[in-house]
């Protein structure tokens, strides 16, 4: 009996699985679904904590020295002013400047209060500035200065535009420019640049005042001794990419929000699992005379499963495509109409949700291969 080639193989194995519209679109709306969901999840979940560290990416220093309690950037510990010429003076310094970040309470000039964001840069060298959509940098150091970045809370300030005025502590603030920023913050509040003797004058604080210090080496080479020589002196210094993994490991493993992320993708794994690995494995029982018809007119066995394999393969990469694209399309329409919105697609997301896929997939056809492979000809022609 002459033996079935590969390719008229898959295509018999195609048209099985189309042919049954029914099952066929079953398979692909439960794939389709886990995978928007978990998607959807672990997308949200690396918004999140993108903008949890909004401030060090925007600022974009390449070493933060801080307090070792601190745990994120919104977690303030201010230092001492002498860990400022501290610093400076360790050798590989290239310069460093200190940073105020710190809440505020403006009331605008309609009356009512707003929480913001007060980010104090450098006098001198206004280190970590934004970029300027409207006015002038210089304009900073005029009276009451204060830069307004317009990102998703902008609207909050209430038409925040150049010359608009707003009190902060019995202090009069004027808005100089608006600016851009690479991240928006996570909190729920307008973020106002000025310079940092003024961020001393406008707010309150405690006896020590430097919320961090920022660093640049001279060279990169330089990174390791600057931060033994921090260390040495009771404080921790961490490059940019660091603080950025201190801060994701804070939201991850000490607040809710990583359980309850973690939790949710589990459970849209489980949804796909059940929906696709059920609907399959009746789709195999209801071909079950089709297949045992394949192994008798010649049919080997690595034949019917390179079948199924690739029915269960091609059913999951489409839903994948489908999952992927429908979760592209809600997060752009969320993120058009809710500013506030943060999730993010990244290829970390897209690897995850792709080997589940995987799992899925290799599940389901395992039970449909052990039902095929015990197929008797006989038994289904007596029949």
């Amino acid at each position: 009996m002459r033996q079935l080639q590969m390719p008229g193989i898959y295509r018999i194995a195609f048209k099985l699985l189309v042919n049954d519209r029914t099952k066929f679109a079953a398979l692909l709306v439960g794939i389709t679904f886990a995978v928007f969901l978990m998607i959807e999840m672990t997308s949200l979940f690396a918004g999140i904590l993108s903008r949890a560290s909004a401030t060090v990416i925007n600022i974009g220093a390449s070493i933060w020295v801080m307090d070792p309690s601190v745990q994120t950037v919104a977690n303030t510990i201010p230092v001492p002013d002498y860990v400022l010429d501290e610093v400076r003076s360790i050798p590989g310094v290239k310069y460093a400047v200190p940073l105020y970040s710190g809440a505020a309470l403006l009331k605008l000039h309609d009356g009512t209060y707003q929480a913001a964001n007060v980010i104090g840069l450098d006098d001198s060298s206004l280190f970590g500035r934004p970029q300027l959509i409207s006015g002038h940098i210089e304009n900073i150091f005029a009276e009451n200065a204060f830069i307004a970045v317009d990102d998703s809370e902008f609207y909050k300030l209430k038409g925040a535009n150049i010359g608009a005025q707003f009190e902060l502590n019995d202090h009069r603030g004027v808005i100089v420019g608006t600016a851009r920023v690479i991240s928006s913050g996570l909190f729920g509040v307008p973020t106002l640049y000025t310079t940092y003797y003024r961020a001393m004058q406008y707010i309150p604080n405690s006896r020590f005042t430097i919320s961090y210090v920022l660093v640049e080496p001279k060279k990169p080479a330089d990174v390791a001794a600057i931060k033994r020589q921090v260390a040495a002196a009771g404080y921790l210094a961490l490059t940019k990419d660091e603080f950025i993994r201190k801060i994701s490991a804070f939201y991850k493993y000490q607040t809710g929000i990583g359980t309850n992320m973690l939790i949710m993708t589990l459970i849209s794994f489980i949804i796909g699992l059940s929906i696709s690995g059920q609907t399959f494995y009746t789709f195999i029982l209801e071909n079950i005379e089709k297949f045992g018809a394949l192994k008798a007119i010649g049919a080997k066995g690595s034949e019917l499963v390179s079948m199924i394999l690739f029915q269960a393969t091609f059913v999951s990469l489409t839903g994948y495509g489908l999952g992927v694209g429908l979760c592209s399309l809600v997060i752009w329409l969320a993120r058009l109409y809710l500013p506030d919105y943060a999730a993010m697609v990244t290829y970390t997301n897209l690897g995850l949700a792709f080997i589940m896929v995987v799992v899925i997939a290799s599940i389901s056809s395992y039970f449909g291969v052990r039902k095929v492979l015990t197929i008797e000809p006989f038994d289904i022609f007596r029949g």
